[in-house]
């Protein structure tokens, strides 16, 4: 059970402290992101039940809505709630790269717990596999969230703004949608996870950097106009 604890927790640590070292500006506070981590865990529990209702009385039955639906809109649309409800409006969400800390803690905490009960259920011998697809998948679309999140919040037109909030939801979920129909529907999955994910790194990188200089510049102006 230790083999399967350090097995399942690690992938999910180990890349929320890539993300998390990346704000070199000012880094944010290990109990909020931990707090973050937390509710991203607790989140598994409901949705796993609603997932369980729907496979059980056959609500969903294509392989596109379960993609669509029953992964990727439950799971990104709790994530992102949770988010909105408990980061966005937080004092210490004060630069645009936070909301990429947080979204990143968020999905790695649903993550971390999903992964632990698979490998329970499964065995270690999937442990690889999993922190290279489920895991770092859910860590890039925390990224993406997070990352719409930052610059709703510091954008200065309210139409951005609601936006840029509404993408934070509908850029994870499609993507995350795509991941789950790919695995759902093809034979030889690997041939099309294979870019998918080498995209979704190269997009989720690509948002890092922009982040950082979102804030760079973020920084700049209020060390400007005090």
């Amino acid at each position: 059970m230790l083999v399967i604890m350090s097995a399942g927790i690690a992938p999910g640590l180990a890349l929320l402290s890539y993300f998390y070292l990346k704000d070199e500006f000012d880094s944010e506070p290990l109990h909020l992101v931990f707090r973050s981590f937390l509710f991203g865990a607790l989140l598994v529990f409901p949705i796993m039940f609603v997932q369980y209702v729907f496979m059980t009385e056959e609500v969903i039955v294509s392989n596109l809505a379960n993609a669509f639906i029953s992964s990727a809109l439950l799971e990104e649309f709790f994530k992102w709630f949770m988010l909105f409800q408990t980061i966005y409006l937080h004092s210490e969400f004060d630069e645009p790269y936070d909301g990429i800390v947080y979204g990143t803690s968020i999905s790695l905490g649903f993550a971390t717990v999903e992964n632990i009960l698979y490998l329970i259920g499964n065995g270690v011998e999937y442990a690889l596999g999993r922190a290279l697809l489920p895991v770092s998948s859910h860590a890039l679309f925390g990224v993406l969230m997070g990352y719409y999140f930052g610059k709703g919040k510091f954008s200065q037109d309210n139409s951005k703004k609601r936006l840029f909030i509404s993408y934070a939801l509908i850029v994870p979920l499609l993507l995350h949608g795509f991941y789950d129909y790919i695995l759902l529907t093809f034979d030889k999955w690997i041939l099309w996870i294979v870019p998918f994910m080498t995209f979704l790194w190269w997009l989720g990188l690509k948002k890092v950097k922009r982040a950082r200089k979102m804030t760079e510049v973020h920084i700049l102006q209020k060390q400007i106009s005090s």
